[in-house]
Formats: C-alpha cells, sequence, structure tokens
C-alpha cells in the first residue's frame, strides 16, 4: 500500500473514480492544442491559466475537465471532443496557409510578368529607333567618320602614358630610396670590417688567453647547463603538481555543482511537500467542519429519534427500516457509481477496439482488392498460357507433320539417290565386264562413286538422327510447357478459392 501511495496508483483510482479517466501533462497539452488558440496562449506564462484559456477559447463546458497542479484531467468523451474540434480546426488552417502561400507565388509570378513587360517594352523601342537610325544618311556618315577620328584614341594614349609615367617615377624613388640604404649599409659594413681586422691583429698575441678564457667559460656552460636540467626537473615536478590541484579544483567543483543540484531537489521537495501540508490541512479543516456538522445533525436526529421513540415505537421501527434501506441504496449507489466507471473505461476501450477493427477492416478490404486485382490477372494470364497451350500443340502438331513429310522426302531421295547409283554402278559393271578390264580411270570412277554413296548413306543417318533428336527435344519442350502451365493453372485455383 506504501507503494501504491508513494507511486501515485492510488491517487490515480481516486481520480478515476472521480469520473476523469483521462489526463494530459500541461507541456504536451501546450504542444498539441497550442493552434486552438496560439495567440491567447502566447500571451499568458503560467501553464495551468493557458490550459484553461485554450479549453475556454475551444467552447468545452467547465464540468468536462479539471486542472491539477501538473496535469488536465478530462471526463469520459471529452477529450474526443477536443480532438474533433483540433481536427475540423488544422484543415483550416493548412487552407489558410495554402492560400496565402498561393497568393504570394501568384504576386511573384504577376511582378515578374510585369517587370518582363517593361522590358519587352523598352526592347521594342530600341529596337524601332535602331532600325529608323541604321537608314538615316547622318548616322550612317557618322558610323562612317568615327574610326577616322583619332581625338578619342589620342587622349587614351596619353592617359596611358601618364600612368606609365607615373609608375615609372614611383619605382625610381623606390629604387633610389633602397640604394641609399645600401650604400649606408655598406658603409656601416666597411666599418665593421675594419674594426674586426684592427681587432684580429691585436688579439693575435693574446691568444692563451683567449684559450683560457673559452675553458672558462665551457667550464661555466657545463654549470649552467646542470642548474639549468635541475630548474627544469623543478618546474616540471611543479607542473604536475599543478595539475594535480587543477585536476583536484575541477573534481571538488563538479562534487560542489552536483551538491547544489542534490539542494536544489530538496528545495523542490520541501516546497512540495509544504504545498501538500497546507493541502491537507485545508483538507483536515474542511473534514473537521463537516463533522462538526455532521454531530449537530446527528444530535438532531437522535433527538428527534428518541421523541419518536418515546411516541411510537412502530414509528422507531420504520425508521430502522428506512435507515437500512438508506444503507442498501448507498451501497448500490457506490455499486453503480462502480458500474457506471467500468462501463465508461470499458466504452473508451470499446472505441479503441472499434477505431483498430476499422483500421484493421479498411486495411483487410485493401488486400482484398488487392487479391482480388491478383486473381484477375492470374485469370487473365491463365487464358493466355491455355490460348499459348492450344498454339504451342497446333504449331508441334503441324512440326511434327512436316518432320514426317521431311523424312518421307529425304528418305524417297536417298533412295532414289542409291537406286540411281546402284544402276549406274551396275552399268559400270556391265561396261566393265564388256570392257574385260578397267582402267585406271574406271577403277576410280568406281571408287568415287562408292565414297559418294558411302557419304550419302552417312548423310541420311546423320539427318535421320538429327530430325528425331530435334522431335525429342520438341516433345520435351511440349511437355515441359504444359507442366509448368498445368502448375500454374493449380496455383490460380488455389489462390482463387481462398
Amino acid at each position: 500500500m506504501h507503494q501504491l501511495t508513494c507511486n501515485g496508483v492510488l491517487e490515480g483510482i481516486r481520480i478515476c473514480r472521480k469520473g476523469f479517466p483521462n489526463r494530459i501533462p500541461y507541456k504536451d497539452f501546450k504542444h498539441r492544442y497550442k493552434i486552438l488558440a496560439p495567440k491567447e496562449m502566447e500571451a499568458v506564462d503560467d501553464e495551468k491559466e493557458c490550459a484553461r484559456t485554450c479549453l475556454n477559447k475551444a467552447g468545452m463546458n467547465e464540468e468536462l475537465y479539471r486542472t491539477g497542479n501538473t496535469k488536465v484531467f478530462f471526463r469520459a468523451g471529452a477529450l474526443g471532443t477536443l480532438e474533433e474540434i483540433r481536427d475540423d480546426t488544422v484543415p483550416r488552417l493548412m487552407t489558410g496557409m495554402q492560400s496565402v502561400i498561393r497568393g504570394y507565388n501568384s504576386r511573384k509570378n504577376y511582378k515578374k510578368l510585369q517587370e518582363q513587360r517593361v522590358a519587352l517594352i523598352v526592347v521594342q523601342r530600341n529596337l524601332r529607333k535602331l532600325m529608323k537610325m541604321r537608314t538615316w544618311p547622318w548616322y550612317r556618315l557618322w558610323q562612317r567618320v568615327k574610326p577616322l577620328l583619332n581625338v578619342s584614341r589620342t587622349e587614351d594614349e596619353m592617359k596611358a602614358l601618364e600612368e606609365k609615367a607615373e609608375k615609372a617615377l614611383a619605382e625610381l624613388e623606390k629604387e633610389t630610396k633602397l640604394r641609399k640604404e645600401l650604400e649606408a649599409a655598406c658603409a656601416s659594413l666597411q666599418g665593421e670590417k675594419n674594426d674586426l681586422l684592427t681587432t684580429l691583429e691585436s688579439s693575435k698575441g693574446n691568444m692563451s688567453d683567449f684559450l683560457a678564457k673559452q675553458s672558462k667559460l665551457q667550464s661555466q656552460k657545463a654549470e649552467l647547463e646542470a642548474q639549468l636540467n635541475e630548474v627544469t626537473q623543478r618546474l616540471q615536478q611543479e607542473e604536475d603538481a599543478r595539475n594535480q590541484l587543477f585536476q583536484g579544483m575541477k573534481k571538488q567543483e563538479q562534487e560542489s555543482s552536483g551538491l547544489k543540484k542534490d539542494l536544489e531537489d530538496l528545495e523542490l521537495v520541501v516546497q512540495k511537500n509544504d504545498q501538500e501540508r497546507a493541502t491537507k490541512e485545508h483538507m483536515i479543516h474542511n473534514l473537521n467542519e463537516e463533522v462538526a456538522h455532521q454531530e449537530e445533525l446527528i444530535n438532531k436526529v437522535n433527538k428527534e429519534k428518541k421523541h419518536l421513540q418515546e411516541c411510537n415505537q412502530k414509528t422507531a421501527e420504520d425508521l430502522q427500516n428506512v435507515e437500512d434501506k438508506c444503507n442498501h441504496l448507498n451501497k448500490v449507489k457506490t455499486k453503480l457509481e462502480q458500474t457506471l466507471d467500468e462501463l465508461e473505461d470499458s466504452l473508451e476501450r470499446e472505441k479503441k477496439l472499434r477505431g483498430e477493427v476499422e483500421k484493421g477492416k479498411r486495411k483487410v478490404e485493401g488486400d482484398l482488392k488487392l487479391t482480388q486485382e491478383a486473381v484477375a490477372d492470374l485469370e487473365r494470364n491463365q487464358k493466355e498460357i491455355e490460348s499459348t497451350v492450344q498454339r504451342k500443340d497446333k504449331e508441334i502438331t503441324s512440326l511434327a507433320g512436316k518432320l514426317e513429310e521431311e523424312q518421307i522426302l529425304s528418305r524417297s531421295k536417298a533412295e532414289k539417290a542409291k537406286a540411281n547409283l546402284g544402276k549406274e554402278l551396275g552399268e559400270l559393271s556391265d561396261r566393265l565386264e564388256e570392257a574385260g578390264g578397267a582402267t585406271a580411270a574406271q577403277i576410280e570412277l568406281n571408287k568415287k562413286r562408292e565414297s559418294e554413296l558411302a557419304k550419302l548413306r552417312r548423310d541420311l543417318e546423320e539427318t535421320n538422327i538429327q530430325q528425331e533428336a530435334a522431335l525429342a527435344n520438341l516433345r520435351k519442350k511440349h511437355n515441359d510447357a504444359i507442366n509448368e502451365m498445368s502448375d500454374q493453372i493449380d496455383h490460380l485455383n488455389k489462390m482463387k478459392a481462398r
């Protein structure tokens, strides 16, 4: 019970039993229903007052909603009415927005056309003037004389020469200045050179002193480098310590910000508890007043009851019966209120379920329509396939007839060629016998004839084999096509049965 109370479950049940099953936070309410009263809601900063202003502007009765500390509570059906008002407002706003955009585009296009019209008028005027001027004798004379005039070209050349002269003077001044600077630098370098020569001549005899000074300076340099290394190490240590201090300070700042945030949260909790305490004290005060009033009423009723008991015991029994009936009616009223709340909840669920069913119905109708179209396409494909099968059967029958005719014709031709060759072979044999011997040419001719005869036989056999193979291939293709069409027809019948 403690968890249910802290989580707000019991409070939510109490609110639903009061008749406010639907609730929306102020932020979500403002985000969704701001279009119903945009100007009024912008002018108000308080979220509660903003929600009231929006609902009043929408024409909602105050009995249909209540405003809490963080949410707006609605009675059953009130939120649907508000959604209908919003659904009516959105198309109107969209239509107005579209009309404004169309008007802007139309005005923009009209302005563009006006500018094009002015430009066309200017171009036409210039073209008319050009057409008039091109035939004017003075203009033609001017066009011919203008290239011969050197005035404009001379002026341009003078300007160009003046610019070149100015650039040359500026460069000359720059070069002169640079030359003076270089001469001064050269003189100073010459003086330094002379000084160095004199110094070198004077320092030739002091070479041993210079070497001693050099060794001393090198030792001092080593000592300074060692000191520099020590200072560098100490500096690095100081830098590391500073970084650690900085990180610690940063961590302390983060902890401080976290503590500040926790403190703010605690202050908010304290304020919320104070508000709840004040609310509960007010409720306790009201309950005490109501209890006092009820006690007064009870005293009055007790006095009347005692008086009535003294008057008549029957009246007391009737009063007891009336009290029992009142208690029973109160229980019935409580049960009816619970039943009403349950019915309202079930009505909301039925509405949601009805919306989902309608969506599913529309989806099923769309699927059914697509299925019917697919079945129609499949039936049309089935008819086309059946006509194709019949046409292929006719083609196969005609091809088989042609193949048989070609086989018969080939066989007859081969038999005829065989008979002719046999006849020729017989004649040659007779001639050979009559001649009493064959020459080498006749023997070759006989061999050639025999080879041709063997070749014809092989060609005939190959032709027969190829024709039989082609016929078998056609029969196989025909059977495959028939099987495929049968499968498609079965599939179509199954789809149609569904």
